[in-house]
């Protein structure tokens, strides 16, 4: 039981860490969190910085969520103690405590976390990102799209309870920290990917 509770510890303050911050930071870039959207995550970065600060933060983003359910499972950990492991790293990334609970909208954090719970579910839903980021040029349609689509990936592939309740946990998240794009996306006034450089 102690051990599963720093698992969860340890899974929120790891994903509490702002690989955009840090990254912006290293660079001397501006504060993601006061240019562009004003979302510090890896669009915004690219925005604002350009490609390799903007990969790197992907990176880091995505090993955050990864790195705690690995451990988990490395210590012998149950899937559902994992998935809790996951949502505890998402919830980092969404409200991190070294930066006032303000954080990013979660979507590499979450392809992090499916990687590691079930990599498989994890690939299929990087590859439906991928594809709709490529062929329409819309970040936040393209994350929608994947997290939307990726409990039918597990129903397919792992039909399990407890990770299908922490996706969903998470999607609906998501969804949320996405409203203004949604609406966006309705009017059809959401911004495409464009790169610095």
């Amino acid at each position: 039981m102690i051990i599963n509770v720093l698992l969860l510890l340890g899974g929120y303050l790891l994903g509490s860490i702002s690989s955009a911050i840090l990254v912006c930071r290293l660079f001397g870039l501006p504060d993601p969190r006061t240019e562009g959207s004003g979302n510090p995550g890896a669009t915004n970065v690219l925005r604002v910085g350009g490609k390799k600060a903007a990969t790197l933060t992907l990176a880091g983003d995505m090993l955050k969520g990864l790195i705690p359910v690995l451990v988990a499972r490395a210590l012998g950990a149950e899937l559902d103690v994992q998935s809790g492991v996951a949502v505890a790293a998402f919830l980092g990334h969404l409200y991190p405590v070294f930066f006032g609970f303000k954080g990013g909208k979660g979507v590499a954090t979450a392809l992090g976390v499916l990687l590691g719970l079930h990599w498989p579910v994890g690939l299929l839903t990087i590859a439906t990102w991928v594809g709709v980021a490529y062929g329409l040029r819309i970040s936040s349609l393209a994350a929608l799209t994947a997290i939307l689509v990726t409990p039918l990936y597990i129903w397919w592939l792992i039909p399990d309870p407890t990770l299908m309740l922490a996706m969903i946990f998470m999607g609906t998240l998501l969804f949320w920290r996405h409203r203004s794009n949604i609406v966006q996306l309705i009017k059809g006034t959401e911004g495409h990917i464009r790169p610095r450089d």
